[in-house]
């Protein structure tokens, strides 16, 4: 890492120790380093085709592969590409690679559901029995138990299991995505034989982004690295600053055994100067990594404009604030509109609020273990909405029959393949059942008031106009009575029950009972959202990549002080006795949530780089930040 080495061969060292790692007849593992604009994904790409160069005929030969595993589809096809889809290398969603290692082993597959499904019944079981009968909740409750022991009792009549990566999985003998996740973490740690098959088949694993991979499966691959060091190179590519997924694993750098090497990529070939300079003092309180911008690196330029979060019009001070880039940057498209801007946010219920889909969102995102699904649009439930309802609203929405037709036909038991067979000459009558069908939704979604998503449920599930995943179920059938309290009781038993839907909505079940009240038009302000599509986008969304013109947008009261805490992270609010007793048991805290976020949403700028903060005394801000020294005094504005 000489400082006087070109550019593009700072890193080189780094590259040398990945490749000296990839050596079949002496494997050895690592954890690469590489932080924003680091250049990850070309150390990968090259250090394959290296080996697949040097040691290629020895794998063919052999019938083995190099594993790659990314986190998204997208990153996937850009790997096999680079790669120029090379048969030597099976490249894989984290999902898919699970399903290749575990699809076909049904018996086991089965024990391990019958196991995990009483445990579920039983669970439920106990909330029922600590709840009070005649509630929504109860009535919930009673229904998800009754679908999972049905579940339970078909188990031994499913031959094959099936799971699709990129699917839903609604059928009877289909797999979830978290199912299919816990149990190859599982499988790997009990099962010796599927271990084996896993080194067999795979030498060398890579894993890109290994900081947002499933805590479960990481630990698992961690144990078969650890038992078969000798023979399997585990090969880790990421940056634990730019883990965003909660269900990453915390601490991996601490988990990594000494003996493997730990490669480190200085370099940021995307930033200007003064953006890595501020995206080094984000982290400077974290793990101290500091990056190097390039010599011909611009230099840049960082406003942060503090405004009142009183406001009652956002849009005007996050346009003003534009406006103002515009002029310090020499840089017209900045008030170009915002297809020439990337605004990111790092609290998604701001952008659920500001967008109209917060009553849907909320009570799942407030579930924490759907909230990695649900910002990614995999979540149980969700796809049954997103990929199947909301396609037809629309085209019904447009009259155009052709779209119509062609979701009927893609998901719809209306017109499966075998029913149109079964019905022969009389297939006209189901074309009339489905355009009937299809009438009663259009009348429910455009009758004057939004029906809600439980009214669409309710429809759907009446028609067999699709299938009704596992997860809505227990709400596809009208509510029972409720049952009314007693005057003298009024308002004690109100308490109760208001305490016991509260603690319900802490569940999978109770999160929908309250999202399935939101009105079905939110639905496409979230799958707008979701996609990236909307003004805002996600940090989950963007990153790995990155924009000219980047605006980033906070607020203390979209914050709430609980999973995030702004005033904090720039140094106005002070540590309390919670967060130093976190951090001493080595627990993550909102600090530490909002701090990766922060330092995700900015480096993604390769120009310039604005942020939007939110809060009650923007006048204390600026002081506080002017101490903290992130900030010139220059680049800090208040807009009212």
């Amino acid at each position: 890492m000489n400082s006087a080495a070109p550019d593009d061969l700072v890193d080189a060292e780094a590259d040398a120790t990945i490749l000296a790692c990839l050596d079949l007849s002496a494997p050895k593992s690592f954890f690469l380093y590489a932080g924003a604009g680091s250049g990850k994904t070309r150390s990968l790409v090259e250090a394959i085709r290296t080996v697949c160069a040097k040691q290629g005929r020895q794998l063919s030969l052999s019938g083995r592969q190099i594993g790659v595993i990314t986190y998204t589809n997208a990153a996937c096809d850009e790997i096999k590409q680079r790669l120029e889809f090379d048969p030597r290398v099976e490249v894989s969603t984290i999902h898919a690679f699970a399903w290749a290692l575990i699809g076909g082993y049904d018996a086991d597959i089965r024990q391990w559901l019958a196991t995990n499904l009483l445990e579920e019944i039983a669970e439920l079981e106990a909330a029922q029995a600590k709840g009070r009968a005649g509630s929504k909740a109860a009535s919930d409750r009673a229904r998800s138990i009754e679908s999972k022991r049905r579940r339970h009792a078909s188990l031994n009549e499913i031959i094959r299991f099936v799971y699709s990566p990129t699917g839903d999985n609604r059928t009877r003998d289909a797999l979830n995505h978290a199912e299919v996740i816990a149990m190859t973490a599982q499988f790997l740690r009990t099962k010796l034989g599927l271990r084996r098959l896993l080194i067999a088949r795979f030498p060398i694993l890579m894993i890109d982004e290994s900081q947002d991979t499933s805590r479960r499966l990481m630990e698992a691959l961690l144990d078969v690295q650890t038992a078969h060091k000798d023979s399997f190179s585990l090969g880790l590519f990421g940056d634990t600053m730019q883990r965003i997924y909660a269900e990453g694993m915390e601490k991996l750098a601490d988990a990594i055994p000494p003996e493997w090497a730990r490669p480190r990529k200085i370099m940021n070939h995307r930033c200007p100067k003064r953006v890595i300079q501020l995206i080094n003092q984000i982290r400077a309180e974290d793990d101290q990594q500091e990056q190097r911008p390039r010599k011909d690196a611009a230099h840049g330029v960082v406003r942060i404009f503090l405004a009142p979060e009183t406001s009652s019009s956002p849009s005007q001070i996050e346009s003003a604030a534009a406006a103002r880039m515009a002029e310090v940057t020499g840089d017209a498209l900045w008030s170009a509109g915002d297809a020439e801007i990337k605004t990111l946010a790092l609290e998604h219920l701001m952008s659920a609020r500001r967008f109209g889909f917060q009553a849907f969102f909320e009570p799942l995102y407030n579930h924490e273990q759907m909230r990695t699904g649900l910002l990614d649009g995999s979540a149980r439930g969700i796809g049954f909405f997103t990929r199947e309802l909301l396609p037809l609203a629309q085209a019904l929405a447009g009259d155009d029959k052709f779209a119509i037709t062609a979701t009927l036909r893609k998901t719809s038991p209306l017109l499966e393949r075998d029913r149109l067979a079964e019905a022969g000459l009389n297939q006209r009558d189901l074309l009339i059942e489905a355009k009937s069908t299809c009438a009663r939704l259009h009348q429910l979604l455009h009758s004057g008031s939004s029906p809600t998503l439980r009214d669409v449920l309710r429809l759907v599930a009446e028609t067999g106009l699709f299938t009704i995943p596992d997860i809505l179920a227990p709400f596809a059938k009208h509510d029972d009575p409720v049952e009314p309290i007693a005057e003298e009781q009024t308002s004690k038993e109100a308490d109760a029950r208001a305490a016991e839907d509260l603690e319900d909505a802490k569940s999978e079940t109770g999160a929908w009972r309250l999202a399935l009240d939101a009105p079905f038009e939110q639905i496409s302000k979230y799958d707008r959202y979701v996609r990236g599509v909307s003004r805002f986008d996600t940090h989950q969304g963007v990153k790995g990549l990155e924009f000219p013109r980047v605006m980033v947008v906070i607020s203390d009261e979209e914050a709430r002080g609980f999973m995030f805490n702004y005033g904090k992270l720039m140094g106005i609010k002070e540590k309390t006795k919670a967060d130093h007793d976190n951090e001493a048991a080595g627990k993550e805290t909102a600090l530490d949530r909002t701090r990766r976020l922060f330092y995700v949403t900015c480096s993604r700028a390769e120009q310039s780089l604005a942020i939007v903060y939110y809060s009650s005394d923007p006048v204390t801000v600026r002081d506080g930040l002017i101490a903290r020294n992130w900030f010139d005094a220059d680049e800090i504005e208040i807009v009212r």
